[in-house]
């Protein structure tokens, strides 16, 4: 069985259900109870309650957006979102959020130790936003190396921007940063802006800063 970080699951021989809050490999689980007890047990002991149910903002259709007109067009807004599991506050969930007016291919590798992994790969419209991947949140110094790669695409008459990569470890730095309200997510969490824009140089600031 396929577990996941935040899965409800019950264990299949005793009277005992929680969330999925730790991988510990690929045959063990952590599970926390009610009271808040993590218990190690073996993926194939447990059952998944819920079943794979997509969360509300992750509902994607696969036909493409209407098209906005030119003069309403927003061309940034693209951001690493990470948030708490509503149930477990030791989970994290990442999300793609997608404020833009494009349609964003995205995909996501992680590498740690040398060994790269594909961890997502999907469309994300215009503003939605869509998990790509969970982790502990106590493992912060554990978290693997993200590279995410984003491409553009509108039916508007509008240039797209080139493709995107970000190619970063999370740091406990980035989360030293008060939360925001993030509203495609509706809860509060941490933001990473990807396609921040690169800093104008003033030419002349630059030649009298060499004199």
């Amino acid at each position: 069985m396929n577990l996941n970080l935040g899965d409800f699951v019950r264990f299949v021989d005793e009277n005992i259900e929680g969330y999925v809050t730790r991988i510990i490999d690929k045959d063990m689980i952590g599970v926390t109870d009610a009271n808040d007890f993590e218990i190690p047990v073996l993926a194939t002991k447990v059952t998944l309650v819920h079943g794979d149910i997509p969360e509300e903002n992750e509902v994607v259709s696969n036909r493409q957006a209407a098209v906005v007109p030119v003069a309403e067009f927003k061309k940034e807004g693209v951001y690493l979102a990470l948030v708490a599991d509503q149930h477990s506050a030791s989970v994290a969930h990442f999300h793609l959020v997608n404020e833009s007016s494009f349609q964003l291919l995205v995909s996501l590798t992680t590498e740690k130790g040398g060994t790269y992994k594909g961890e997502f790969a999907a469309l994300v419209p215009a503003n939605q936003a869509k998990k790509i991947f969970s982790a502990n949140m106590v493992d912060i110094q554990l978290w693997p190396k993200f590279k995410i790669e984003v491409l553009f695409s509108t039916a508007a008459n509008v240039e797209p921007p080139k493709a995107l990569t970000y190619d970063q470890h999370i740091k406990g730095k980035d989360l030293s940063v008060a939360k925001v309200e993030i509203a495609l997510l509706k809860q509060k969490g941490w933001l990473i802006r990807l396609d921040e824009p690169e800093p104008l140089i003033d030419a002349k600031k630059l030649k009298d800063s060499f004199n």
